[in-house]
């Protein structure tokens, strides 16, 4: 697939966390994809994802991911983010304190036939926590 393709899929996964229309992942993720950087208990595959999204979507739901910087091959799709949200829900145990959350952070998407099949991620959870009041 060429990386016009790969963009597009990129972007689609992106506006179904802003959204909030996660089943649309099942269209965009393969089900042998590889999470490299799973959160805790994230199953594989599409449903990994809308599982983790739906629980960050709880506890932010106001949550917006921005592509700040995007560059792309033939296979692989990498981007710098930034997230923002409302704390408004349980979020790793922290009961909601109203906060807002800014943080950064990037990820590499790897596509075969137009479908992610493996991810690699790092976002600024240090920072989100702190945001949050946690004392670390």
């Amino acid at each position: 697939m060429s990386k016009e393709t790969n963009i597009k899929a990129q972007q689609k996964f992106g506006e179904a966390i802003n959204t909030g229309d996660l089943e649309i992942l099942k269209d965009l993720v393969a089900e042998n994809s590889i999470d490299h950087d799973p959160a805790e208990g994230q199953v594989a595959g599409p449903q990994g994802y809308i599982d983790f999204f739906t629980e960050l979507r709880s506890a932010f739901p106001d949550l917006k991911i921005e592509v700040k910087h995007l560059v792309a091959d033939d296979e692989n799709v990498s981007f710098a983010y930034e997230v923002t949200g409302t704390h408004n829900g349980d979020f790793m145990g922290i009961a909601p304190t109203g906060n807002a959350i800014k943080a950064r952070g990037m990820q590499i998407s790897k596509f075969e036939n137009g479908k992610m099949t493996e991810r690699w991620g790092s976002s600024n959870e240090l920072g989100i926590l702190k945001q949050l009041g946690k004392k670390i």
